[in-house]
């Protein structure tokens, strides 16, 4: 299943380190179904991202493929050696086997999440303690990204009309 149809140029652009962003999007269109894509967008839009969303996500990257090979595909990346570290499987493997150590409440409101469940979802997983603490911080931040990133855009839309009057 490694095998794929050959295109010089996308070649070309890997070997120089250039990334092959339509072999990319081949991959996500084989793997995402659009449904799933306008969910996921919706809960960016109101910064609603839960843990079950995130589990989610790292599933179909998983369809993707092994994440080296994918980070070929983003050009810049491959030059980019911490990232692929960053990104190894087994990080995938611990960031999963923490979200299912949640129960289904705590998937949906992390909020609720005190010292004792945290402890028990790090017993449960078989992980440190300070791994589920990160990885809480990093739900609350691309939530606090996402608010922003959506703050600007109704900002920006509002500069226009101010501007076209």
């Amino acid at each position: 299943d490694a095998l794929e149809p050959f295109y010089p140029d996308r070649a070309a652009s890997r070997i120089l380190g250039m990334g092959d962003v339509l072999s990319l999007i081949e991959k996500a269109e084989q793997a995402i179904s659009q449904e799933q894509a306008m969910q996921l967008e919706a809960k960016l839009r109101t910064s609603s991202l839960t843990f079950e969303d995130l589990l989610d996500q790292l599933r179909m990257v998983k369809k993707l493929g092994p994440l080296e090979k994918l980070l070929d595909l983003v050009p810049g990346m491959s030059q980019v050696q911490g990232a692929k570290e960053a990104l190894q499987g087994k990080t995938m493997a611990r960031v999963e086997a923490i979200i299912l150590g949640m129960t289904p409440e705590e998937r949906r409101h992390p909020e609720i999440l005190n010292g004792s469940r945290k402890r028990r979802i790090a017993a449960g997983s078989g992980v440190r303690l300070e791994d589920v603490n990160a990885l809480i911080m990093q739900l609350h931040d691309m939530r606090r990204m996402m608010k922003g990133v959506m703050g600007m855009k109704k900002r920006m839309k509002h500069l226009g009309k101010v501007h076209r009057s």
